[in-house]
């Protein structure tokens, strides 16, 4: 079993929301990502349980995806003298609030606006509880995504860049950019880093790093021999997204929904265009439902664990 200093609370949570990390020492504390917009007020509930009382000090994203940021602004109310800390390459974007550029709209998701009072960067450190936690870049997932890494106690916050089964979709790959390269070398980082225990964005703690890696690595391999199958992977992952947000809607709605979203149009357009748009949503959604993520009910999707 896998024992974390009393500095150290993970937050498990489940989809939509990502895992929250709390570092805490007499001094501050600090939690890693807020989770979605809809579970905002059980993230406050459980970080307000972790703190016993304390004002939060410091919030820390390590990517600004809305299932990791959604919390964000609800985590400001409650704490007016919070320090808020994105990653570098979208900060004009939150400053100028542009849901499209922080892929809000592109993914079909919400995020509550939010404002940042500062920039975390790779290579940036900080200490709690005497521990020191030092910034990575990890881009891939996000080109702009950290992870966080404690090598005193050998703690890695992983975010999305590595979970135990996998990582999270390649986002930029869809884009037109070269990102499974990316991938590939942010594993390669984590296998330098010698964690002894990964703390991810979703999915439990882990302490079999080289297994992990060794999952993460084929999959990657897979990706990489058939692009469209991510693509497929990546579109599957949006819908399932939303059908876990609604639960149950007509697969009309669901589909007028889809119409808007333009990672769906681009994934169609590089990897699906032999068949239509509209019939590719209904073969993976038909997938999905295969898969025993989701149901069709009559004139229905529905949500499906």
């Amino acid at each position: 079993m896998l024992h974390l200093p009393p500095s150290v609370s993970f937050i498990e949570r489940g989809w939509l929301s990502s895992n929250n990390i709390l570092l805490q020492d007499e001094a501050k504390a600090v939690l890693i990502d807020s989770g979605y917009w809809t579970h905002s007020e059980q993230t406050h509930a459980l970080v307000s349980h972790h703190l016993g009382g304390r004002p939060l000090q410091t919030l820390i994203n390590t990517h600004l995806h809305s299932d990791h940021c959604g919390g964000n602004a609800l985590l400001q109310n409650a704490y007016p003298e919070l320090e808020l800390l994105v990653p570098p390459g979208h900060v004009a974007y939150v400053e100028n609030w542009d849901p499209k550029a922080l892929s809000f709209t592109p993914t079909g998701q919400h995020c509550p606006q939010f404002r940042h009072n500062g920039v975390i960067q790779p290579g940036d450190k900080f200490i709690v509880n005497g521990a020191e936690w030092q910034c990575h870049a990890a881009p891939g997932h996000d080109p702009n995504a950290l992870i966080i890494f404690n090598a005193q106690d050998g703690i890695l916050i992983s975010a999305d860049a590595l979970w135990e089964n996998g990582f999270g979709a390649v986002f930029p790959e869809i884009e037109g950019f070269e990102a499974f390269d990316e991938v590939d070398a942010t594993l390669q980082m984590i296998e330098e880093l010698k964690p002894r225990c990964v703390l991810p964005g979703h999915g439990g703690i882990f302490g079999d790093v080289t297994s992990a890696l060794f999952r993460a690595r084929s999959r990657l391999g897979q990706f990489r021999a058939a692009p469209d199958k991510h693509a497929s992977h990546l579109a599957k992952v949006l819908l399932k997204f939303k059908l876990l947000e609604l639960q149950r809607v007509s697969y009309t709605e669901f589909y007028a929904w889809s119409e808007d979203l333009s990672y769906l149009r681009l994934a169609h357009k590089e990897y699906a265009g032999a068949v239509t748009y509209k019939n590719w949503i209904r073969d993976l959604c038909l997938g999905l439902e295969k898969s025993g993520a989701c149901a069709m009910d009559g004139e229905f999707i529905c949500n499906a664990n």
